[in-house]
C-alpha cells in the first residue's frame, strides 16, 4: 500500500504557514529526501532535484539577497518548477517578493517556519521517511511487555487474543489485535501499529469485541511499538521435538529485518501469558549479555571435562 503525501499534509503536522503558491497545495511529495538548493543559488541547475521538497535556510537566503534583481528572478523561476512540491523557508526569515511572485506564478507552495533549519529538516525527514517506509500487514497480536514489543502469531483459534487479554490484565499494553500494520522505518527497525478501525479493540471468541482502553484505562494501550520478538503459538505436536535449552535461536524475516522468534506449543494447563512474559524478560537479559542457556551449556561442559580428568 503506497503512501500518498501531499504538501498540504505538512501544514497540519508542523508549525508551518502558507505564504504563496496556494494553487499547488495538493502537489504530491514522492520522496523523503529534502534538498537545500545552495549550489542552485549560484545559477547551476543541471542536477537540480526538482521533485524534492526544497528548504532554504540562512545560508541560502543570505546568498540570494546579495544577487541582483535579474539574478534573483532567474533563480526563483528555476527553483519553482511544475513538479516541485514546495519550498520551506526556515528561521522565520522574511521572504523576498520576487520569490513569492514566481511561486504564485508556478503554483509552488512556500511554507514559512519559525524554527531553526536543522530542526525543520530533521522533523520533516523523519515524518516523510515514516510515511514512505516499506509496509506490510501480519495476522497476529502486538503487545508491549516490559518495554519489549512482542508480536504473537499463530494459526486462527490457537489463543492469541485470549493470551493478549491476560497479558493486559497483568499490566502490559496492547498495541494491535488481529491485524498488525508494520513499517520498516530503518534498516533494522520494525514499527507496528493497529489499523485505525480496530485500534484498542480485542476480539475474544464467545465474548465478542471489547474495548481495552475503556475497560482497563489509557495505560493498557499504546498506539505504536517497535517489534523486538516474535512468539509463534502452535498446537502441541507429540511427534515434534521442541527446544528445551534455548540454545537454538530461530528468526523470522519481516520485510528486510530478521526478528528473533520462539515457538511455544499450546496445550491445556500451560499458562501462555506467563511463558510469554518470561520470554520477554529473557530477551532483555540476552541483550544485556546474560544467556542462561549458554551458561548452563558451559557448566555442563566444564563438569564433563572435570569428570574426564578425574577418570584419567
Amino acid at each position: 500500500m503506497a503512501a500518498v503525501v501531499r504538501t498540504k499534509d505538512l501544514l497540519g503536522n508542523f508549525n508551518l504557514a502558507l505564504i504563496a503558491g496556494e494553487d499547488g497545495i495538493n502537489r504530491e511529495i514522492i520522496t523523503s529526501d529534502i534538498s537545500r538548493p545552495g549550489i542552485e543559488m549560484t545559477g547551476y541547475f543541471q542536477y537540480y532535484p526538482k521533485e524534492r521538497l526544497q528548504l532554504i535556510g540562512r545560508t541560502e537566503m543570505t546568498y540570494f539577497l546579495d544577487l541582483s534583481d535579474e539574478q534573483k528572478r532567474d533563480r526563483a523561476r528555476n527553483l519553482c518548477t511544475d513538479v516541485t512540491p514546495g519550498i520551506v523557508v526556515s528561521r522565520g526569515m522574511d521572504i523576498p517578493e520576487i520569490l513569492i511572485e514566481e511561486a504564485n506564478e508556478a503554483g509552488v507552495p512556500i511554507l514559512h517556519s519559525p524554527r531553526k533549519t536543522t530542526r525543520v529538516i530533521s522533523r520533516l525527514t523523519n515524518y516523510l521517511e515514516a510515511k514512505f517506509a516499506p509496509f506490510t500487514a501480519i495476522h497476529g497480536v502486538l503487545v508491549d511487555i516490559y518495554g519489549v514489543g512482542v508480536l504473537i502469531i499463530g494459526q486462527s483459534g490457537v489463543g492469541k487474543s485470549e493470551t493478549a487479554l491476560e497479558l493486559v490484565k497483568n499490566g502490559h499494553r496492547l498495541v494491535a489485535d488481529d491485524s498488525v500494520e508494520i513499517r520498516q522505518e530503518d534498516y533494522d527497525s520494525l514499527i507496528g501499529n493497529s489499523p485505525p478501525l480496530i485500534e484498542h479493540l480485542l476480539e475474544i471468541r464467545g465474548l465478542g469485541i471489547i474495548n481495552v482502553m475503556t475497560l482497563f484505562g489509557a495505560g493498557a494501550v499504546r498506539s505504536r511499538k517497535r517489534i523486538s520478538l516474535v512468539i509463534n503459538l502452535e498446537n502441541w505436536d507429540e511427534k515434534k521435538q521442541y527446544d528445551r535449552l534455548g540454545l537454538d535461536e530461530d528468526t523470522m524475516k519481516i520485510l528486510d529485518v530478521h526478528i528473533p522468534k520462539s515457538t511455544i506449543p499450546v496445550r491445556p494447563g500451560r499458562n501462555l501469558a506467563v511463558i510469554i512474559e518470561v520470554a520477554a524478560m529473557n530477551y532483555r537479559l540476552k541483550r544485556m549479555g546474560v544467556n542462561a542457556a549458554e551458561e548452563f551449556s558451559e557448566r555442563l561442559t566444564t563438569m564433563i571435562e572435570d569428570e574426564q580428568k578425574n577418570e584419567d
